[in-house]
C-alpha cells in the first residue's frame, strides 16, 4: 500500500525536469512536502508513536523506488534517521535529515563528515563518530561540493564549538543504514537504466531492424540484466530479517555487490546508446551519474569487501560456502 502511494507521488512529481531543476539550485519543497505531509517519513516509526511501524523488508521496495526515480531529496535517509532517534531523548528535528556513516575530528578540532549524501540540501545530519551518534545542524557547517557536475553530495565541516554531546551510542547503525540505503538506491537506479536501454534498443533501427535484434547487442543486454538482478537480490538481503537495523555483513555484501555492478551496467548502457548517451539532455545521465557517486559514497566495493573478508577470516573452521549461506544471520 505504501509503496504504491509513494510510486504515484514520485511518478507525478519527481519528473526528470524536477530533478534537473533541483540540481540547478531549484526548490525541492514540493516533492518533500508531499512525502512529509503523507507521513511517509515515519514509515519505520512504531505505530504507538504515530508511525507506520513497517519492517525493514517492507521498506526495501520504497528505497528501490527512490533510486528508480532519482529522487533529489534525502527521504530514505530521513526515514532511517527518525527510526534511529526513536530511543533518544531528542525529538527528531523538522526538515531534511541525512546520514553520515563516517566522520572524524581533524587536528585543528574541526569536525569532518566526508561525502555526505544530499549534504548540499540537508538541514540536519545524523553522524557516526567512532560509535557515537551525533545530531548536527548543517546550517552551521561549511559545505564543500564534491566537484561532480550537479551533484548534491558534499563534505561537511563543523567548527568544534558546534559539535555537542552524543545523542546515542549506536553510531555504527548509522553506517549500516547508510550503506543499505545506498545499495537499494543503486539497485533501483540500475533497474531504470536497464529499462531505458532496452526501450532504446527496441526503438533504434539500424540496417533495417531494431538494434536489439542483433546478437552482439542481446549478449550485452543479457549480461547487463544479470548484473541488475544480482544487485537487487544483494540489496534486498540488507533489508531482510526481523532486526530494526541492517546487519553488518548483509549491508556490507549489499553495498559491495551493487557497487561492483555499477561500472559494467553504466558502461554498457552508454555504449548501446552511442553518441547520444553522453549528452546532458538525455535522462540516462541523471541515473548513471548518481550510480557512480553512490558507488563511492559510504565506501566502495573494496572497502565493504574488506569488511566481509575480515569477518570470514575471524570465524574458526568456516568454509566459504557455509559463510555465504549464513551471512544474512551474522551481525
Amino acid at each position: 500500500m505504501f509503496t504504491e502511494a509513494i510510486e504515484k507521488i514520485l511518478t507525478d512529481l519527481c519528473t526528470p525536469a524536477l530533478v534537473r531543476a533541483v540540481e540547478s539550485g531549484g526548490d525541492a519543497a514540493r516533492v518533500w512536502r508531499a512525502l512529509e505531509d503523507g507521513g511517509f517519513l515515519e514509515l519505520l516509526t512504531p505505530e504507538e508513536a504515530d508511525g507506520a511501524g513497517l519492517s525493514l523488508a517492507a521498506l526495501f521496495p520504497i528505497c528501490l523506488a527512490f533510486g528508480r526515480h532519482a529522487l533529489p531529496v534525502p527521504a530514505a535517509q530521513s526515514i532511517a534517521a527518525r527510526a534511529l532517534l526513536r530511543d533518544c531523548p531528542h525529538v527528531p528535528p523538522a526538515g531534511m535529515l541525512t546520514l553520515a556513516g563516517t566522520a572524524y575530528r581533524q587536528a585543528d578540532g574541526v569536525f569532518c563528515a566526508p561525502r555526505v549524501a544530499f549534504g548540499l540540501l540537508a538541514d540536519v545530519a545524523l553522524v557516526n563518530l567512532d560509535g557515537d551518534m551525533l545530531l548536527l545542524d548543517c546550517s552551521v557547517a561549511r559545505r564543500q561540493p564534491v566537484g561532480v557536475n550537479a551533484s548534491q553530495c558534499a563534505t561537511l565541516y563543523w567548527p568544534a564549538q558546534a559539535v555537542g554531546a552524543a545523542v546515542g551510542k549506536n553510531g555504527e547503525a548509522v553506517r549500516r543504514f547508510s550503506a543499505a540505503i545506498h545499495a537499494a538506491s543503486m539497485a533501483g537506479a540500475m533497474e531504470r537504466v536497464l529499462d531505458m536501454t532496452l526501450e532504446y534498443c527496441n526503438d533504434r533501427v539500424q540496417f533495417g531492424k531494431a538494434i536489439g535484434k542483433f546478437q552482439a547487442v542481446q549478449h550485452q543486454l543479457s549480461v547487463m540484466a544479470e548484473q541488475v538482478a544480482a544487485s537487487r537480490i544483494a540489496a534486498q538481503l540488507a533489508f531482510a530479517g526481523d532486526a530494526q537495523v541492517p546487519q553488518l555483513i548483509a549491508a556490507a555484501i549489499a553495498k559491495a555487490r551493487t557497487s561492483m555492478a555499477v561500472p559494467q551496467v553504466t558502461a554498457t548502457a552508454h555504449a548501446l546508446f552511442g553518441a547520444i548517451g553522453v549528452t546532458e539532455e538525455l535522462d540516462l545521465q541523471l541515473f548513471t551519474r548518481r550510480l557512480h557517486e553512490w558507488r563511492i559514497s559510504e565506501g566502495s566495493e573494496h572497502y565493504w569487501n574488506g569488511i566481509v573478508g575480515q569477518v570470514f577470516l575471524a570465524l574458526p573452521d568456516a568454509c566459504a560456502s557455509e559463510f555465504a549461506r549464513a551471512s544474512s544471520h551474522i551481525a
